[in-house]
């Protein structure tokens, strides 16, 4: 797969310009030149197949929406051709290199960016794929943000879901299963190969123990955003881009051996298999009640409820996250350690790069190279005295020694002291103090030092309590590096001859159907080759036969003879019979 590529290449509009540069290096460049005429038969297939079916069990959003985005059932779409309409429901799609970190996926999402997997699955995977591919993206997510309810819970969810806490055991998780599906999706994978990487995506799923934020969060978005249904128990549509995508799971989902669940906060905590159909689905009676179920799970993040439990989150993480202090004020970093006082923050500490925000946006000379190993700080009130230092005039901090340039001792609850000489401090625009920077300072927690006068200045931030905590910085702009690309890359399929000149075969057969204009010659030799060397090739046979139907009598019974022999098959038989009805409708 082509790696990624930088901004000035990319040919960005109104909603992609909007994007944080983080966010630029998961950007690919549509490869689609290597689109083989077999990748275009198998886009068209599962279009014309799915448009044909989806009329009656999906989404009235669907139909409408394929239109207003720009995408039709004879060719794979090209990114610049769909953001040129995108652009006018407020939305655009930018292509990437399979599955891409999940707070980084939610986050394009909250900029109204569709993330859309560039590879499109091979003939082997028509049905279904464990890959994101461009069928699945595409066709299955892009026609329904056409509707202006679902298009702000997905844009909200994704504004969320950006913001939670994930753990260790979710990265591990993440690469194996795109690694799984790599391996999967590519016709050159061993069996060994495939097997090992199943064996550790089950292991992790055993191993996984309570589910973090993000977790849940993914969750929400598979049982609603992936396999969502709407309407009643009874008589449930369509509107997950999985159920939309997959030939199988669309006719299979309504069926009664699914169950039907209503949905509710309680799906957060459903785990589901990526590689599998799923047993049981939630169905919505309407899409404002996605966001209603949002803003309630959203209640529960640590980015609504801080604390120490949302640092503790924090820290369990070992990734890059935020707290904001009573103050507003934002300390971004890699949180290692906290102290607390019957169960109270009492103090905090990050051990990297760590940048202080206010309202997102970095207070000017705390920035990373300020900050370069790490940051500690009280948390609370002082002790015996009930006004919190945020909350003092100017008379009570003269009254208490927190003025510039004098010597002070600010004995905390919970037992943190901090003795030293003031410089400076910082207040916000309303002139609520936030920041009091110290030399010559000693930080204690009884016995332990936690700074020390001769490792410089020592900036205390403000807050009586934690009051929000969540996965990245407050300000992005704080940090060169915020996600991580997957060491784990996308493999070019390597194509034999045999398969090389089969694809020729299948772009004969395409420029036949483009130009309008049936060479019976060149298709009678078409398949004369096809049944010689490719006996198990059935879909350019189907293609064939839509060219000839009730135009070359001899040659599309000869044609329909040998699908019918293929049908015999239990693996081609309700493909053939699907491709054969949807000519004969046609």
């Amino acid at each position: 797969m082509p790696k990624a590529i930088q901004k000035h290449t990319i040919p960005f509009n109104s909603v992609t310009e909007k994007l944080p540069k983080h966010l630029h290096k998961f950007i690919v460049q549509q490869p689609y030149e290597e689109y083989t005429a077999q990748n275009q038969a198998v886009w068209r297939y599962v279009m014309r197949l799915n448009i044909s079916a989806l009329k009656q069990i999906a989404h009235k959003s669907y139909s409408s929406g394929l239109k207003k985005t720009g995408i039709d059932e004879e060719t794979i779409p090209k990114m610049e051709g769909m953001n040129r309409i995108l652009k006018d429901i407020g939305w655009a799609a930018v292509a990437v290199d399979g599955f891409i970190p999940p707070n980084a996926f939610m986050e394009f999402q909250a900029y109204n960016v569709l993330v859309i997997s560039s590879d499109i699955r091979t003939i082997d995977h028509i049905n279904y794929t464990p890959a994101p591919d461009i069928i699945h993206e595409a066709a299955g997510h892009a026609p329904i943000i056409a509707n202006p309810e679902y298009s702000e819970y997905l844009r909200r969810l994704g504004e969320i879901g950006c913001k939670a806490i994930s753990s260790p055991k979710d990265d591990e998780m993440y690469e194996a299963i795109r690694l799984l599906s790599i391996l999967k999706e590519n016709p050159n994978s061993t069996k060994t190969e495939i097997l090992e990487a199943t064996q550790a995506v089950n292991s992790l799923q055993e191993e996984m123990g309570g589910l973090s934020e993000m977790a849940k969060i993914r969750n929400l978005h598979w049982w609603t955003v992936e396999y969502g249904l709407i309407g009643t128990l009874e008589n449930p549509k369509l509107y997950g881009a999985g159920l939309l995508s997959s030939i199988e799971e669309s006719q299979l989902c309504l069926k009664k051996e699914v169950k039907k669940i209503p949905y509710s906060i309680e799906a957060a905590e459903v785990n589901f298999d990526i590689t599998n159909t799923q047993p049981q689905l939630f169905v919505i009676p309407n899409f404002a009640s996605l966001s209603f179920v949002l803003e309630k799970f959203a209640n529960t993040m640590a980015i609504r409820t801080g604390g120490l439990e949302g640092l503790k989150k924090l820290i369990v993480s070992k990734k890059l996250g935020t707290i904001e202090l009573s103050t507003g004020i934002q300390v971004s970093g890699i949180f290692n350690n906290v102290l607390d006082s019957n169960n109270t923050p009492i103090y905090f500490q990050t051990n990297s790069l760590t940048a202080l925000s206010v309202n997102g946006t970095e207070l000017i000379g705390h920035g990373t190279e300020h900050h370069p190993s790490g940051f500690g700080s009280p948390v609370g009130k002082l002790e015996g005295i009930n006004i919190a230092i945020e909350d003092m005039s100017p008379k009570d901090l003269e009254v208490y020694g927190i003025v510039e340039g004098k010597t002070t001792r600010l004995n905390f609850e919970g037992g943190i002291k901090v003795e030293g000489e003031i410089i400076t401090g910082k207040r916000d625009l309303q002139g609520k103090i936030i920041l009091i920077t110290f030399k010559n300072c000693r930080v204690t927690h009884f016995e332990t030092v936690l700074f020390d006068p001769s490792w410089g200045v020592y900036d205390m931030a403000i807050g009586k309590d934690i009051c929000s905590a969540f996965a990245g910085p407050a300000d992005s702009n704080s940090f060169e590096d915020i996600y991580a690309i997957s060491e784990t890359k996308t493999a070019k399929i390597i194509y034999s001859d045999k398969e090389q000149q089969l694809h020729k075969l299948y772009e004969i057969v395409k420029n036949n159907r483009i130009q309008k204009i049936v060479d019976f010659d060149s298709l009678t030799a078409v398949f004369k080759e096809v049944k010689s060397n490719y006996p198990s090739e059935w879909l350019i046979l189907l293609e064939l036969y839509e060219l000839v139907y009730d135009k070359d009598l001899y040659l599309m019974n000869g044609i329909h003879e040998q699908l019918l022999k293929l049908k015999q098959n239990k693996h081609f038989t309700k493909l053939i019979t699907d491709g054969l009805d949807l000519i004969i409708k046609k």
